[in-house]
């Protein structure tokens, strides 16, 4: 694979992973909210989930799909009672920041599981293969997804950075409370794309 197709691959990863998204809204929300070891351990699992999803789609998952009937429907309402169960979380937070509370932060696993039923991280794996590499070539996949693994992570990373860094100024409740409402409003509404898709 020459220099010529590793730049366009990364351009791609880095668009794809750091455009907002339901995981982005999350990492942000959880910079915001919970100290920042338990943000990146979120960031972590996303990272990998995605990079899980990225080769079971380059190797034909994404081709099962269409053939096994009810699949991609049940993916979709998955989708969308996850993130509406993340909404309400987010929208009934009480805006203050006890650091002890770190144990209900969304973790590693939540961020994996986030990232399979997240339909922006199905179609950036499609897309990104069919464009960038010829076939079911493993080799090109596996290249891509390890150019993929330290994007996307930096990329969630300098959302919960950028929730860390707003932290600093909202430390009041009613501010807090405001902001996690409207992260909830915005994650609910990303909804919306699951359903009229």
């Amino acid at each position: 694979m020459s220099l010529s197709m590793i730049l366009p691959m990364s351009a791609f990863a880095l668009a794809a992973s750091i455009s907002p998204g339901p995981v982005n809204l999350v990492c942000l929300s959880s910079g915001t909210r919970y100290p920042l070891a338990r943000g990146l351990m979120f960031v972590t699992g996303a990272t990998l989930g995605f990079v899980a999803l990225f080769i079971a789609i380059g190797l034909g998952l994404y081709s099962v799909l269409a053939v096994v009937p009810g699949l991609e429907e049940a993916l979709r309402w998955a989708g969308v009672a996850f993130l509406l169960y993340l909404s309400v979380r987010l929208a009934r937070d009480n805006g203050r920041l006890p650091e002890d509370n770190a144990h209900r932060a969304p973790g590693f696993m939540t961020g994996a599981i986030m990232q399979w039923l997240n339909p922006k991280a199905w179609l950036a794996s499609a897309s990104g293969i069919g464009a960038y590499t010829s076939g079911n070539d493993l080799q090109q996949v596996l290249l891509f997804a390890a150019l993929y693994l330290p994007i996307c992570w930096l990329s969630l990373g300098s959302w919960v950075y950028a929730g860390a860094f707003l932290r600093r100024y909202i430390q009041r409740p009613t501010v807090l409370i405001t902001v996690n409402r409207s992260l909830a409003v915005l994650l609910a509404a990303s909804c919306l794309y699951l359903l009229i898709e």
